[in-house]
């Protein structure tokens, strides 16, 4: 790659950049904000089952379930968010969403929270918010100048994870304080804002075209077709597949490291959760820096064994420093992974299919959560939560291999025209 593009691609990324633009800062302080009361949510959810049924199992179905509608919506969902408004399309969805966390607020409260129905309503929630990822993912375009998506990429990424260091704890506290039922209400009342900023923003009009709007199942085939004609977006699949399946035991498991293995309260499982999210943080503001040293390939392989390492040290975690420790690389780890992946799959992409393939890029993601948490949990029940640990982290670390190189480099946008799928249908 080189010229123009290539300078730009090598360019340290200003984090102050995207939020020069009025529209990118208030949609994305609404979204930290909501993503703290789901950060609250999730920490509530989990440490619920382990008071409603402490199996490893049914703990790790938890996150299972949560993850679960992203790999079955997304590709329907990227397929609606190309076709439809996405702003209006957003409004909808997140509107549904704040109901049905009210609804479950309401159930906890009343004392009728159950193992079946925590699972169903964790399901439910997950897949209104799987409907919306595509478009938020591919709404950025539409929030910054092209010049700017590196950043607003990656200050997406950092204000993930200021709202995951900042959610569990707050979780764990407000569980202490005012009992169980808490976080499912700030959950429901938090994505109130969201909606509101929606409604606030008018995005600017782009170039129309003289073409018909696709239709639902064929745009959904042509995006696939797409995909599979695209070898950098493949080898970024195959390398997100081998990543996430393994780093999704420590996700799944954390709920009973903190109760079984350590014997803390809910308290230490936000603050874990939280130092996690410290974590990305931090590392998301070394990105520069290390990927400038080590490139995409290396920073994620080096993701990849921060992750295997931090597993290990969880496996032998039996007082907080440990897992305190296991946290902070968990988190900084992850952000590089992540973040290289990401934008990895967006530089892939083209407008007219870019939400169906980071809808793809997504399935991949969560579908490969979903798999290993209920995998990694029933490896728990058979051999322990500690080994179950020690045989995430060798396949984490055995997939460095396994999934090869080359796929976290900058795709040059004529990677793969239209003509490569024929005739838009």
């Amino acid at each position: 790659m080189s010229g123009p593009t290539a300078d730009r691609a090598e360019r340290p990324i200003s984090f102050a950049a995207p939020f020069r633009h009025s529209a990118f800062t208030v949609i994305w302080t609404a979204t930290v904000v909501s993503n703290v009361g789901g950060w609250m949510y999730s920490a509530a959810s989990g440490w619920l089952m382990t008071s409603l049924d402490p199996d490893p199992l049914m703990v790790a179905l938890v996150q299972a379930a949560s993850s679960l509608p992203i790999c079955l919506f997304a590709i329907p969902a990227g397929a609606l968010a190309d076709i439809f408004d996405k702003r209006r399309f957003l409004i909808v969805v997140e509107t549904i969403t704040t109901i049905v966390s009210a609804v479950y607020a309401v159930i906890v409260g009343l004392g009728w929270a159950t193992p079946a129905n925590l699972l169903v309503f964790t399901f439910l929630i997950g897949a209104a918010g799987a409907m919306t990822v595509p478009a938020w993912q591919a709404v950025v375009t539409y929030l910054v100048p092209k010049d700017d998506l590196p950043p607003a990429i990656a200050a997406n990424s950092v204000g993930v994870n200021i709202s995951r260091a900042i959610g569990p704890a707050l979780g764990g506290l407000t569980i202490s304080a005012y009992g169980i039922v808490a976080p499912f209400w700030i959950n429901a009342a938090s994505n109130l804002g969201i909606v509101a900023s929606l409604l606030w923003w008018r995005p600017r009009t782009r170039a129309g075209t003289l073409l018909p709007a696709e239709r639902f199942g064929h745009a959904i085939l042509a995006g696939l077709r797409y995909a599979r004609h695209n070898r950098h977006l493949r080898a970024t699949l195959m390398r997100a597949a081998g990543f996430f399946l393994f780093a999704s035991a420590y996700w799944a498991l954390l709920p009973l490291v903190a109760r079984e293995q350590i014997g803390g309260g809910p308290n230490l499982y936000g603050v874990l959760l939280g130092v996690i999210g410290a974590g990305a943080v931090a590392g998301a503001f070394l990105l520069p820096w290390a990927k400038a040293k080590l490139g995409a390939d290396r920073l994620m392989a080096l993701g990849a064994l921060g992750q295997a390492l931090a597993m290990v040290l969880y496996g032998i975690a039996h007082e907080p420093v440990t897992a305190l420790a296991a946290s902070v690389i968990a988190g900084a780890s992850w952000i590089g992974a992540l973040a290289t992946l990401s934008v990895s799959a967006q530089v892939a992409l083209p407008d007219w299919v870019r939400a169906r393939g980071l809808a793809l890029y997504t399935t991949v993601f969560f579908g490969c959560l979903t798999l290993g948490s209920a995998a990694w949990g029933e490896v728990a029940v058979l051999v322990g939560l500690a080994n179950a640990h020690f045989l995430a982290a060798a396949g984490a670390a055995s997939a460095i291999a396994l999934t090869g190189a080359g796929s976290c480099k900058p795709a040059r946008a004529w990677i793969c025209r239209r003509r490569c799928i024929g005739r838009r249908l």
